[in-house]
């Protein structure tokens, strides 16, 4: 198993991966993500931001992450904080501990950003997946309300759980 940047030849496997996302989250939740911006994800790209796991050279899960969260994490995104978005698995390798293995390469390279917590958020009353994140050490820290145009579309007037790891 690997985990390095995705680059722009990845592009189409991340949204097939997003889409794949989304319906399994229409099956197993009350909210789904409602996709996402093409050039926000080449932005992500282009920063080194957006993330692939490989196993045997097939990418089998992605995410992104970043270092300032002000429209979710709202006064506590003034902590030095590593955050994980956007994780979506291959439906052929789900259930592997993918999570898992992100939150030890995340802590590590949380730590050597300089940084004090790891976090992410998901949308809220979804307890098994809130007790998935809690099984890999994540804290849950609360539930909070987003609406910023900032943000993809799902999160708009909508509830999200918070967790974190203090590393």
């Amino acid at each position: 198993m690997q985990i390095i940047n995705s680059t722009m030849e990845d592009i189409n496997t991340i949204f097939d991966l997003y889409d794949a996302g989304t319906a399994f989250q229409k099956l197993h939740a009350t909210r789904h993500w409602q996709g996402f911006d093409r050039e926000m994800v080449a932005r992500e790209i282009t920063a080194q931001r957006q993330w692939k796991i490989l196993e045997d050279g097939v990418v089998v899960c992605v995410f992104a992450t970043t270092f300032n969260d002000p429209d979710i994490w709202q006064e506590k995104d003034n902590e030095p904080s590593l955050y994980v978005h956007r994780i979506a698995t291959h439906p052929d390798y789900r259930g592997k501990g993918y999570v898992s293995h992100i939150v030890a390469w995340a802590k590590a390279y949380a730590i050597e950003h300089g940084r004090e917590y790891l976090r992410l958020d998901t949308g809220s009353g979804n307890d098994r997946l809130n007790a998935y994140y809690m099984s890999c050490g994540f804290q849950f820290l609360g539930i909070v309300k987003c609406n910023s145009p900032e943000l993809p579309a799902h999160y708009q007037n909508a509830t999200f759980s918070l967790f974190e790891i203090k590393l």
